[in-house]
């Protein structure tokens, strides 16, 4: 199969727009009901566990087991359960990295992605619904009050992200993948095409993660106001 998705396309500009929005929402809906926002946060992640069990059970139905290949050793399967994991028991050593390693990693798999299938297809549909479900779902906890990162947590997601780096690279190296894409580019257009031929890119990427987890770590260097 190839994918027929036009890249910053009508689609895809929609799909974009609409994640962020999703998430507001959500957190709109529940803004300052506390009851209304656990039954929300606990159905999403649910839904959002379900989504990935049911797309690895239909991974190995097409493909079978193929290891060391199919593995989630992405950092978007690392974000996606930090995130669900968040969502069921709101711990903030999982929401933490899970909101700067996943809405940024995420938002750049949603801005390129890199797709196999035709647009109106499931593998289609999943992408969009997991990336754009760990963007959502961090949104929705920060919007709607019931997380917040702590002081230095932008330090503790960049620390996660290199500890599973290293894992995975570790991975690589023994098996020959390209897990995170830390031995080659992605086929399709991405950023890390602006960042230099390997091993530039990976430290592009790594300069560029510090520089978004700055951006990101900027609204909360206020203390949160205090509870009436």
């Amino acid at each position: 199969m190839r994918t027929d998705f036009v890249l910053f396309g009508p689609a895809h500009f929609a799909i974009m727009a609409a994640i962020p929005c999703f998430g507001a929402l959500l957190a709109w809906a529940v803004r300052g009901k506390p009851e209304a926002a656990r039954r929300t946060r606990l159905g999403f992640g649910l839904f959002l566990l379900v989504n990935e069990l049911v797309w690895y059970g239909y991974k190995l139905t097409q493909e079978g087991s193929r290891f060391p290949e199919g593995l989630p050793f992405q950092l978007c399967d690392l974000s996606l359960w930090l995130t669900v994991i968040t969502l069921l028991a709101l711990h903030p050593w999982t929401f933490e990295p899970g909101f700067f390693v996943g809405i940024a990693g995420a938002s750049m798999a949603v801005v390129t992605p890199e797709l196999w299938a035709p647009a109106w297809s499931y593998p289609t549909a999943y992408f969009f619904v997991a990336h754009g479900g760990i963007i959502a779902a961090m949104l929705f906890l920060v919007w709607s009050g019931q997380a917040r990162p702590r002081p230095h947590a932008m330090w503790r997601g960049f620390l996660v992200l290199n500890a599973w780096a290293a894992f995975v690279g570790t991975f690589n190296a023994i098996f020959h993948t390209n897990y995170m894409f830390l031995c080659r580019k992605p086929v399709s257009a991405s950023a890390l095409d602006a960042m230099g031929p390997w091993p530039w890119y990976v430290l592009g990427g790594e300069a560029a993660a510090l520089v978004l987890f700055a951006l990101m770590s900027l609204p909360f260097r206020k203390p949160a106001p205090a509870a009436v």
